[in-house]
């Protein structure tokens, strides 16, 4: 059965949308399709609509509801013409909570807290796919009484707060008047009254018991750093509350020699000069566990940061199958200094294409400049100029720096 997201789509939200998104959402839609602000039978009919989902979607239970039955089981059995069932007649009631006056109507259950947690996972994980075993460490109504704290029939309502546990407090103070909210002294904020011999002997009252379970999370290959695997209703029980949801938080760790770019994969690649002008082969361990041997054709010359693709070898695509690709970025390793004879070199010199000529104006003044080593520890930033060198370290033996002569 595919989720109704009528109500959602009236609002302009996610089906995931927490309380503080809807009431946004409906401050917005209220504003503009209010009958005060625009007198349209239109609007009038987007406002209606617009305040019934809002008072489904807010009341916890109604919105559970809608959410496994959509609209017929809300009403059991369809809504009628311009309206949702059985939840007509808003509007300015919620309009007037929003914006001035109006009492709050009583709501249904609330859910309870999300429980969240971040699992650490690797890219090799991610790719293949995993599934651990963690324990959850939870609270849930005790079984033994079925979460009444005390034998059946003997818990009453507390009359001082009505059953809330918290009671509204009136000051006054001088002038002004102070009211605040305060935990039931009767009851002690649990909102029942029960004889201390009727009280359950399992939980002592307290309607809770722990449990420790295990749940089994399945990351599956192709999830990605900070998608949410969700287990619903997972999180502690309350009497009179909806548990929460117990949420994995997939966190990607870091890889030592491969980065993610959504379903693309960025490797590093070394290679020597030979390979890069004359062709050759390099070799990599890949996520999945294989090794790859990529050749390079002969002829086909690799320049130092370009970019090269192997289609099909990155991540597996989440839920829809294939695999991205595996983008090689090239880093060339020049030989050392004099790795060969000055014979060779002018092999060199017919085997490459030619030097590029220098290019000097025939009037200009000319020098004869010599590069020498670059050494950090000499090299002042912000100094005598941005390429300055301690003048006493310049008079060092071995401490040469770029000799210039005039022709």
């Amino acid at each position: 059965m595919v989720k109704e997201t009528k109500f959602y789509d009236l609002l302009g939200v996610s089906t995931t949308a927490t309380e503080v998104e809807i009431k946004k959402a409906y401050r917005k839609t209220a504003l503009k399709f209010h009958p005060d602000k625009n007198p349209s039978a239109e609007a009038a009919e987007k406002f209606k609509a617009a305040s019934a989902a809002y008072e489904v979607l807010m009341d916890a239970e109604k919105r559970e509801l809608y959410d496994q039955l959509g609209e017929e089981g809300l009403s059991g059995g369809g809504a009628g013409a311009g309206g949702f069932g059985g939840f007509g007649g808003f509007g300015d009631d919620i309009f007037s909570q929003f914006f001035g006056g109006g009492a709050s109507r009583p709501r249904g259950p609330q859910k309870g807290r999300d429980i969240r947690h971040e699992m650490a996972v690797t890219l090799e994980e991610l790719y293949k796919g995993r599934t651990a075993k963690l324990a959850l460490n939870k609270q849930i109504l005790c079984k033994a009484c079925e979460g009444r704290g005390g034998k059946e029939g003997a818990v009453k309502k507390c009359a001082s707060c009505n059953g809330q546990g918290v009671k509204f407090v009136t000051r006054q103070m001088g002038p002004m008047i102070q009211r605040f909210q305060t935990e039931c002294d009767a009851c002690n904020g649990t909102g029942d009254i029960i004889d201390p011999k009727d009280r359950c002997k399992s939980c002592g009252g307290k309607k809770v018991a722990n449990e420790r379970k295990i749940l089994e999370v399945h990351v599956d290959p192709g999830m990605k750093d900070g998608q949410k695997i969700v287990f619903e209703g997972e999180a502690d029980q309350a009497p009179g509350v909806i548990p929460g949801d117990v949420i994995f938080v997939v966190s990607e760790k870091p890889h030592k020699n491969f980065r993610r770019e959504g379903d693309d994969l960025l490797y590093e690649a070394e290679i020597d000069l030979l390979t890069a002008i004359a062709g050759g082969e390099f070799a990599l361990e890949h996520v999945s566990g294989d090794w790859l041997k990529v050749d390079i054709v002969p002829g086909e010359v690799i320049a130092p940061g370009m970019r090269k693709v192997i289609e099909g070898k990155g991540m597996p695509i989440y839920k829809y199958g294939g695999y991205g690709n595996l983008l090689v970025k090239f880093n060339i390793k020049f030989p050392p200094n004099h790795f060969t004879t000055a014979e060779n070199l002018k092999k060199l010199e017919e085997i490459l294409p030619p030097r590029q000529k220098t290019t000097i104006p025939s009037k200009a003044s000319v020098e004869d400049c010599v590069l020498s080593d670059f050494d950090p520890a000499k090299y002042h930033k912000g100094g005598r100029g941005s390429n300055s060198y301690d003048e006493d370290e310049d008079e060092q033996p071995g401490a040469e720096g770029v000799q210039c002569a005039s022709q």
